[in-house]
């Protein structure tokens, strides 16, 4: 069973259709002595990193994902969600996140940007696949180096993004990177910690695909 984590940080009626569209049955779930429960966890989230981590912590839901990661069951982040796997984010502030992934999220400069660009980086963009050895659980990754999160996909494909900061982590969690102004890292995974900063239930097709290798994990 599926469980996305509800902690009132926005709208999950299309991460619930995603799931619905790829056969797979996905639950809400506000309790955080429930969450061992399930098999696989999603942690969606739009808005800012600090109001949203005052949001998991009010409860002890911050404490429960990150056990749930602990015992080795997948977890996927999405947008936001995959920005409070880091330490910490630099968004109104210095906030600490769940630290499930080294690393921060950070504000896109735009003093590096080649071109005039506006933020928040919104719309279609490629994600390209980074492949990384460093996972020594043989279940998250391909042969190729890939992740299994990606099976089933080229190496270059488009997603859709909204959102005004980014990750900075080592290459060795980053499985996907972006090109945005300068390159950003846009997909990220710690074993059995996933992340992806664009939002695969707004992706069509690819995006369908991504939630259904999760949900085949």
């Amino acid at each position: 069973m599926i469980g996305i984590v509800d902690y009132n940080m926005g709208n999950l009626a299309s991460v619930i259709n995603a799931f619905k569209k790829v056969g797979a049955d996905a639950k809400l779930e506000s309790d955080p002595e429930k969450l061992e429960s399930y098999d696989k966890l999603i942690l969606p989230g739009v808005g800012a990193f600090g109001d949203a981590m005052e949001h998991l912590q009010s409860n002890g839901m911050d404490e429960a994902v990150t056990a749930f990661a602990a015992n080795g069951k997948p977890l996927l982040g999405i947008c936001l969600g995959m920005q409070l796997l880091f330490e910490s984010s630099e968004e109104f502030g210095d906030h600490k996140g769940l630290g499930l992934i080294p690393g921060k999220v950070v504000a896109f400069d735009e003093s590096r940007f080649d071109h005039p660009l506006k933020v928040p980086h919104m719309g279609w963009n490629e994600l390209f696949v980074q492949s990384t050895k460093r996972m020594e659980d043989e279940r998250w990754k391909m042969e190729d180096g890939r992740s299994v999160l990606f099976d089933g996909l080229p190496n270059e494909f488009y997603l859709y993004f909204v959102h005004s900061y980014h990750a900075v982590c080592d290459d060795a969690y980053t499985i996907g990177k972006t090109y945005y102004g300068y390159e950003f890292v846009s997909a990220v995974q710690n074993e059995n910690v996933f992340g992806i900063q664009p939002h695969p239930e707004k992706s069509h097709k690819n995006g369908l695909k991504i939630i259904e290798n999760f949900t085949k994990l």
